[in-house]
């Protein structure tokens, strides 16, 4: 743990009672939205055979847009469509830590998968699981993707900039995203000890004009930009996918 995030810690301690009320207000009288309508499985585009598949909490799952295709999922594999026939399927939930997601992935119908996307993290890390309990779960989702799902390359998205999101008041904000950059950092660090994995950082710029209405969850720009992101990465690890950028 470096000295900056020690000497947040320190700091934020004096907030404790503050930051306990503010988080049990939030969760009390934030608005709760739904995940988005549309299909969790698909098939579209033109081309060589990609099988995607993602996994992960609300992030994953779309919440903050109204139908699957402004979600991740369905930007990606439009991104992608255009050189690939992209088979996609989605296992994501709101709230899932990464250890709701080694049961969810354990109690799904196994499959066969080129790659896979993870979103992951904010959760266990506003949720106060240990960061080694969570990057242990995190060891078990990349296992299980690869032995029940065949998954050859994984891509983990980073943690959002939490301390960026309107949704939260000081000091909260500032603990929860001391947190978050914490777990964010290490999860990077970690994954390079996994075959064929690559991580995408999410430091390309937040608008929170562009996030969703609670102020949490991305809104469709974001989703898009995100999109974007993966979808290069993929396509370097597919040559000649030519993922719309």
């Amino acid at each position: 743990m470096g000295r900056g995030l020690i000497a947040g810690l320190v700091s934020n301690l004096f907030h404790v009672p503050r930051v306990v009320f503010q988080a049990l207000w939030l969760k009390a009288t934030a608005p709760r939205l739904p995940e988005p309508d549309g299909p969790r499985e698909g098939r579209v585009g033109q081309g060589p055979l990609l099988r995607l598949l993602i996994v992960g909490d609300s992030s994953a799952a779309g919440v903050g847009v109204a139908e699957q295709g402004q979600a991740l999922s369905g930007q990606v594999a439009a991104c992608l469509s255009a050189s690939l026939t992209v088979e996609w399927r989605l296992i994501a939930r709101s709230g899932a830590t990464a250890a709701d997601t080694v049961a969810r992935l354990n109690a799904a119908e196994p499959g066969e998968f080129d790659a896979a996307i993870i979103a992951l993290g904010v959760n266990d890390a506003k949720n106060g699981v240990p960061l080694r309990r969570f990057l242990a779960n995190m060891d078990g989702v990349a296992a299980i993707l690869r032995s029940r799902f065949g998954v050859g390359t994984i891509y983990v998205s980073g943690l959002p900039p939490v301390r960026e999101f309107p949704l939260l008041p000081h000091p909260l904000r500032d603990v929860l995203g001391t947190r978050t950059e914490w777990f964010d950092r290490e999860l990077s660090r970690h994954v390079t000890h996994w075959l064929d994995t690559r991580f995408l950082p999410l430091d390309f710029g937040l608008d929170v004009a562009h996030m969703s209405e609670d102020g949490f969850h991305p809104g469709p720009p974001i989703y898009a930009s995100w999109a974007r992101h993966m979808s290069a990465l993929i396509s370097v690890d597919f040559p000649g996918t030519g993922a719309q950028t």
